[in-house]
């Protein structure tokens, strides 16, 4: 049973396969129970729902008693009182019953996605969003064919999502403007940072400005002009200690008497080097090869070293995230 509630999230993942007619999901009441990190099964796991649950709840349960300790919960409730409010549920009619923002956490497969809403918009009523938690599925292919389709959008977390609070949304071109508005305003009151991607582009704007990043500097290792260390650490002591308070076009505002200032006086260097750069790298063989023992000298590829430097990477994001909460621009 669920605890009593007239309002609340739900946050569905599925177990088996795509043919499976269950939902695995928790519900969470809001506002005082934030966005929490949720290890969602993935198929091919045939585990009880009931199995899953007690997973689902004994995984959400560490990581906030974590949470709490280090001082890092959000929320107005303490960790207790917020689990009080947490349940699992693996009927999907039941699970959706009083929702307003139904959170869909399945793998990153279009048909099983556009499964899971089909269900999902033969049950709900005009009153619920649905949202895709996709990476850079284009909504207009995720929710493609439902009636609810208004109703519906892409609201992209960053992972870790409890410690890096952008949320890309995203809207079918039928997306309701009221919808975007109730998402938006539920993410900045679940602490999250919400951004509005104007209309639908593949890999929606965080994966392009990441994937252009990755390009170059697979093409710099490729070409012999970098090492993948040494490539590392332009980002993590160079770009990325300004990038985690200020964005790229900041930046340029700042390093020069303003944006005009900056273009009139770095664009023909930008243009000069912009056409410099190379085709669309294979990301395989000898350069992956190499990048990867490269990693792997770091961090050893087995799964221990790699969750613990998962582990650090996440501590650090969230010694992080309670400065940018302390430092506050002029």
């Amino acid at each position: 049973m669920r605890p009593s509630h007239t309002q609340g999230l739900v946050l569905c993942g599925r177990i088996p396969s795509p043919s499976h007619s269950k939902c695995d999901s928790l519900h969470v009441p809001t506002p005082d129970a934030p966005s929490i990190p949720l290890p969602l099964p993935t198929p091919g796991n045939h585990r009880s729902s009931l199995h899953v649950h007690d997973l689902l709840l004994f995984c959400t349960r560490k990581e906030m008693k974590l949470l709490e300790q280090s001082g890092a919960l959000k929320g107005s409730l303490g960790a207790e009182e917020q689990l009080a409010l947490i349940s699992g549920c693996s009927d999907l009619r039941e699970a959706v019953e009083g929702t307003v923002h139904i959170q869909e956490c399945v793998p990153e497969n279009l048909e099983l996605k556009q499964q899971l809403f089909a269900q999902l918009d033969q049950i709900v009523d005009g009153n619920v969003v649905l949202s895709s938690s996709s990476s850079c599925l284009l909504p207009s292919k995720l929710f493609a064919g439902l009636v609810h389709v208004r109703q519906c959008l892409v609201a992209h977390p960053v992972n870790p999502p409890y410690h890096v609070p952008l949320v890309e949304l995203v809207p079918h071109p039928e997306t309701a403007p009221a919808t975007m508005d109730r998402t938006y305003a539920l993410m900045r009151q679940i602490g999250q940072s919400p951004v509005r991607i104007l209309k639908e582009v593949d890999g929606f704007a965080l994966n392009r400005l990441q994937y252009a990043l990755i390009g170059e500097a697979w093409r710099l290792v490729e070409a012999g002009i970098v090492s993948p260390g040494d490539l590392d650490l332009v980002m993590s002591d160079g770009l990325g200690l300004r990038y985690a308070f200020i964005g790229p076009l900041e930046t340029m505002h700042l390093n020069a008497e303003g944006m005009l200032s900056y273009c009139d006086r770095y664009r023909e260097g930008m243009k000069r080097v912009l056409k410099t750069f190379g085709p669309i790298p294979e990301f395989s063989g000898a350069v992956a090869e190499k990048v990867h023992q490269a990693m792997c000298v770091k961090v050893p590829d087995d799964p221990e070293h790699l969750a613990a430097r998962r582990e650090w990477r996440d501590g650090c994001l969230m010694r992080l995230a309670k400065l940018k909460g302390q430092v506050q621009p002029p």
